[in-house]
C-alpha cells in the first residue's frame, strides 16, 4: 500500500465532491506517522511550568512513561500504581498516554467514564488478537498492544475501576469546527500540526485534529486541548446518519448507545469522542481489524458506510457534549 509509506496530507488526494468512495487504505490523516528522524528537544534540565499549576517538571521527568507528570492532581483521586507508575519494563503507566484524568488524546482512547465491563473486554480483545489497528506500527497503537499483552488481570480491574469513576472530559477539551480551508500541516507528536508556513489549503474530505497549544501538549498538560477541523456540512450529515440511520446506510446510534449517546450498561459513551479516534474505530471495524464482541454488534452499522460517512459521523459525535 504506497499510501502507508508516505506522509500524505494534501487535500489534492481527496475524492471529488459527490463521489462515494468506500474505505480502502487507511487514510494517513487519521493514522498519523511522525516525520522520519524528527529530533526530540534536548532536555536542558530546566524546570517547566504550565498555566494553573504550581508544579514543575524537567523534560526528562515529563517523558518518563513510568511516572507521568501530574500537573493537576486536583482533577482526579490518587492514581493507583498501574495508572501512575505502571509495571516496568513492559506496562507503561496508563496515565502517561491517556493522562492522569483519563480524558485521552486524538491518538488514543478516552478512558474516563468507561464502564468497567467494557474496559475489561477491550483489554481481553487486545490480548486475544481480536482488537488491532489497521496500521500496527504507529507508536500509540503499537505501545497499547504491547502494554495490553503484558498487564495482569488484577491491574486491569484496578485501572478499570479508577477510570470508570472519573468524569468523561473537561469542557472544551476538543472543539469541532467546520471549515473550507486549513493551515497546511505536518506531523509531530502523533498528531498533525500547522507547518508554520502560513499557507492554507482546502480541507477536502479529511478530519485534521491539532493541539491548541502544541508546546503544552508536549508537556502533557491535561488542561490544553484540541481543535478538530472537519468539512463544511459534516456535522449535520453525521447527525442525520446517527439519528435516522440514513435510509438504511447504517443503524441509529441511540439504539445501543442510548438516546443521548452517553452509553448504556457496558455499552460505552460515544458522545464527545475525539473525531479522529472515532473515525479510526469505524474504519477498523469495517476493515475487520477490530473484532471482538462489541465490534461484532457493530458489523451491520458499519458495513455500508463510505469514508465520507465515517468522517461525518465522527464530526457529529465529536461535536456533542461528553
Amino acid at each position: 500500500m504506497p499510501g502507508l509509506r508516505t506522509m500524505w496530507l494534501s487535500a489534492a488526494a481527496a475524492a471529488a465532491p459527490g463521489v462515494l468512495v468506500f474505505a480502502a487504505d487507511p487514510p494517513p490523516w487519521a493514522y498519523v506517522r511522525n516525520a522520519p528522524n524528527a529530533p526530540a528537544t534536548a532536555d536542558d534540565g530546566q524546570p517547566h511550568r504550565v498555566p494553573g499549576s504550581s508544579r514543575t517538571f524537567t523534560l526528562k521527568e515529563i517523558r518518563n512513561a513510568f511516572a507521568p507528570p501530574d500537573w493537576h492532581p486536583e482533577d482526579h483521586p490518587p492514581m493507583p500504581e498501574v495508572v501512575g507508575r505502571g509495571r516496568p519494563p513492559e506496562v507503561r503507566a496508563c496515565g502517561y498516554c491517556h493522562l492522569p484524568n483519563g480524558i485521552g488524546k486524538p491518538e488514543n482512547a478516552a478512558l474516563a467514564g468507561l464502564p468497567v465491563g467494557y474496559f475489561r473486554q477491550q483489554i481481553a480483545d487486545f490480548k486475544s488478537g481480536a482488537r488491532r489497528s489497521s496500521v500496527l506500527d504507529i507508536p500509540p497503537q503499537a505501545l497499547m498492544l504491547k502494554t495490553a499483552l503484558a498487564v495482569s488481570d488484577a491491574d486491569v480491574e484496578i485501572a478499570a475501576e479508577y477510570f470508570a469513576k472519573l468524569p468523561p472530559a473537561r469542557p472544551g477539551w476538543i472543539s469541532v469546527k467546520e471549515v473550507a480551508t486549513v493551515p497546511t500541516m505536518t506531523t509531530a507528536g502523533s498528531i498533525v500540526v500547522p507547518d508554520g508556513s502560513g499557507r492554507t489549503e482546502p480541507i477536502g474530505q479529511r478530519i485534521l485534529e491539532t493541539a491548541l497549544d502544541f508546546h503544552r501538549t508536549e508537556l502533557r498538560d491535561a488542561h490544553s486541548g484540541y481543535v478538530a477541523y472537519v468539512p463544511l456540512g459534516a456535522i449535520a450529515k453525521g447527525e442525520a446518519l446517527a439519528t435516522t440511520g440514513g435510509g438504511g446506510r447504517t443503524l441509529q446510534c441511540g439504539i445501543c448507545h442510548g438516546p443521548t449517546l452517553q452509553g448504556v450498561g457496558d455499552v460505552p459513551r460515544i458522545a464527545g469522542l475525539s473525531p479522529t479516534y472515532a473515525f479510526r474505530q469505524l474504519f477498523d471495524m469495517q476493515a475487520g481489524t477490530r473484532k471482538g464482541p462489541g465490534a461484532a454488534v457493530m458489523e451491520g452499522a458499519v458495513a455500508k458506510l463510505t469514508e465520507d460517512d465515517m468522517i461525518a459521523l465522527a464530526a457529529y459525535l465529536g461535536s456533542l457534549a461528553p
